[in-house]
């Protein structure tokens, strides 16, 4: 009996070893630790298919990939030909497929998972076929079917007649349908609605729903039930947690038709029985409509009488100009008239001075020695009348600016002299402002027609704007003139070294009134005014502006004709 116990512990063990093994099935290894292959369809959209970058993607596969991340399980997806995926099920190279229609008709072969989707099938076919009522009307009838779908399985099943025409995807049943092959095709609706809507095929339509939706489960191949607990206790996982929500609602949220709530029915129900309510809306919608409109007539009203008092203020201005500008140029005539005669006169006296001087030595006179007399007096003069031109030049030129204008366009205008004219008369402006100038005048300009005092008033205002923005001495102007020959247009360049102007400003900066100087007295007429002067001209006026690099103004006038 001893003999017999130890003989037992020696060699029970090897004996048990190969029993437990046959007991053990295949599937439960590559569950404990191996790497499930999960297959699918490689063009089913937008449940499963191969993306543009060559990698599993849509509905199935992202559900795939979160019950293998909660399970913990490793699994490897593969996409290809749907009958093929059937085969390497059968095979064994597939452990399971992601998604399958649960039929009666496949019950012997597959066992499924709960369902984690349902599936319509339709009846495509191309616009203005008549509707298909049941699968009676497919009789006779040519019908694309996907090879080895469910819809090719059921029509084998029932032999109703049709002429079944197997294809290896869903898009290949639609491109022949939309083609003018055949006559109908039984595809998936969402799939069908979602390739039609990708690949542009406007001309086919479903014409009938002939199934009431069908599952759509993880299917293995009976038997193998250990893998498919596993998908079925994954899937349920998710929709616990409100993570399957999430990918349904990432893949078929915006294809599925959104059902209607019984609280919006209550709400329609209420709008209904409820006219009053859509009356007093309407009543009062037109009311706050009338207030709107009233403000905005009285802000209308209120720009007007502003560019009306503007204007009124203008003319007062121009009126006081041209009063000035006669009382100044009464005495600066009178200087530029004796001066010529004071310097003669001088003149004249050198002679005996000289005579005195080289006689007596240096002598006083006037309250300085004559040797410094006889230096400074003929610069002074020289001084003074260069001044009282200029006075006489300013003046003209204000007089020119504050000029009523009353001539027509059909001046020959020289921009070059235009801009001149601008500088001599801002010039005390410029002087304040910056020492730094520069005028890059190009030669040879073709002139334009026009008016020239209301051209020179734009170049007036631009210096102008020019010189308020520059935040100190140092930076400078630039002003440039040129000519486009694509174009045939004269073109004036006024850049600043100011402090720019914000983007959200710079498409209303010529806009009437507005300005961003209105503390320091900006009254938001000069550039709309100079814009309105450019429109005249049939030119353009453009804008570039960086904050903190400056502002240049493009203005462009076309060349007069033969100039």
């Amino acid at each position: 009996m001893a003999y017999l116990l130890s003989y037992m512990r020696r060699f029970l063990p090897a004996l048990l070893l190969p029993a437990l093994l046959l007991l053990v099935p295949c599937s439960g290894w590559a569950a404990a630790g191996g790497t499930i292959v999960v297959g699918g369809d490689h063009n089913y959209p937008p449940y499963e298919f191969i993306d543009k970058d060559g990698h599993p993607a849509g509905f199935n596969v992202d559900l795939t990939r979160a019950i293998a991340e909660v399970m913990g399980m490793t699994v490897e997806i593969r996409l290809g030909r749907w009958e093929e995926m059937r085969r390497a099920l059968q095979t064994g190279e597939v452990d399971i497929l992601q998604g399958m229609v649960q039929a009666d008709v496949r019950a012997k072969d597959y066992e499924f998972s709960p369902p984690h989707s349902i599936i319509n099938q339709s009846v495509f076919a191309r616009r203005g076929t008549k509707p298909v009522r049941d699968l009676n009307d497919l009789k006779g009838k040519d019908v694309l079917v996907q090879n080895g779908g469910m819809m090719h399985d059921y029509l084998l099943e029932k032999n109703i007649g049709a002429r079944i025409f197997p294809v290896d995807t869903h898009v290949d049943a639609l491109r022949q349908l939309a083609a003018g092959k055949h006559d109908y095709a039984l595809v998936g609706n969402l799939p069908g609605l979602y390739l039609s809507r990708e690949f542009g095929l406007s001309n086919i339509v479903p014409v009938g729903r002939l199934f009431a939706g069908q599952p759509y489960a993880y299917a293995v191949k009976r038997g193998n039930d250990q893998i498919l607990s596993q998908f079925s206790e994954g899937l349920t996982i998710l929709k616990n947690t409100g993570r399957y929500e999430k990918i349904h609602d990432k893949w078929l949220g915006a294809l599925e038709p959104s059902p209607v709530s019984w609280r919006k029915i209550v709400t329609y129900a209420a709008i209904t029985a409820l006219p009053l309510l859509l009356l007093l809306s309407a009543i009062g919608y037109i009311n706050r409509t009338l207030k709107k409109e009233i403000a905005h007539r009285t802000r209308e009203m209120q720009l007007q009488q502003q560019q009306l008092i503007q204007a009124d203020k203008m003319a007062s201005l121009g009126i006081l100009v041209s009063g000035i500008a006669h009382e100044i140029n009464n005495p600066t005539g009178l200087l530029l008239y004796n001066l010529p005669v004071l310097k003669k006169i001088f003149r004249s006296a050198e002679e005996h001075l000289e005579e005195r001087f080289r006689q007596e030595g240096d002598f006083m006179i006037g309250g300085l020695r004559y040797s410094q007399f006889r230096e400074d007096i003929p610069l002074l003069i020289d001084e003074m009348q260069d001044g009282a031109t200029r006075i006489k030049r300013i003046v003209e030129d204000l007089k020119d600016f504050a000029r009523k204008d009353t001539s027509e366009m059909d001046q020959s205008v020289l921009l070059n002299d235009v801009v001149r004219a601008a500088l001599r008369l801002v010039d005390n402006s410029i002087r304040k402002t910056t020492g730094n100038v520069v005028t890059n005048l190009a030669d040879g300009l073709p002139a334009v027609r026009g008016n020239a005092q209301r051209i020179e008033q734009v170049v007036v205002n631009l210096i102008l704007n020019a010189c308020q923005a520059l935040p100190d001495p140092s930076k400078g102007i630039v002003l440039t003139t040129g000519y486009d020959p694509e174009r045939k247009e004269v073109l004036l360049l006024v850049r600043d070294e100011g402090v720019g102007i914000p983007k959200e400003d710079l498409s209303r900066i010529a806009d009437p009134f507005f300005t961003t100087k209105r503390e320091t007295g900006g009254t938001g007429l000069g550039l709309s005014v100079s814009a309105s002067i450019i429109k005249e001209h049939e030119g353009t006026m453009i804008f570039e502006s960086r904050p903190g690099e400056g502002t240049t103004v493009r203005v462009a006038l076309p060349a007069l004709q033969g100039a």
